[in-house]
């Protein structure tokens, strides 16, 4: 069973940035999709970005278009999430996933259901 492990989330004001990581255990980056789903206190976890299992196509959000990037590193076996521009509302926990390995090479998943590991999430605080 593959592992989740991210890093990267924290404190940082409006308009700042900030990178976070997500290398998983266990299993190859380029053996699946992988993705970034982010839950605010009080709502339902939602979707943020993902990478389609051939490394080329990417899908976000409409909330989070233009500002952050999804990205990975086959070398290090790891995913990142670059967030630019950020603002209060993109405070979350953020939670890494690895989609289900049998979706086609280009398909990219944007439903929590497409995607069967997760990790333990990081912390994302926007201070205006």
């Amino acid at each position: 069973q593959a592992q989740l492990v991210e890093s990267g989330g924290g404190l940082v004001q409006a308009g700042g940035s900030l990178r976070l990581s997500c290398a998983p255990s266990g299993r190859s980056i380029s053996s699946s999709a992988m993705g970034w789903f982010r839950q605010a206190a009080g709502k339902e976890r939602e979707f943020v970005a993902a990478l389609g299992k051939s490394g080329d196509g990417t899908s976000y959000a409409d909330s989070v278009k233009g500002r952050f990037t999804i990205s990975r590193d086959n070398a290090r076996n790891t995913v990142y999430l670059q967030m630019n521009s950020l603002k209060p509302e993109d405070t979350a926990v953020y939670y890494c996933a690895l989609a289900r390995p049998y979706y086609s090479f280009y398909y990219i998943p944007r439903l929590s259901g497409e995607y069967d590991t997760w990790g333990q999430g990081t912390q994302v605080t926007v201070s205006s």
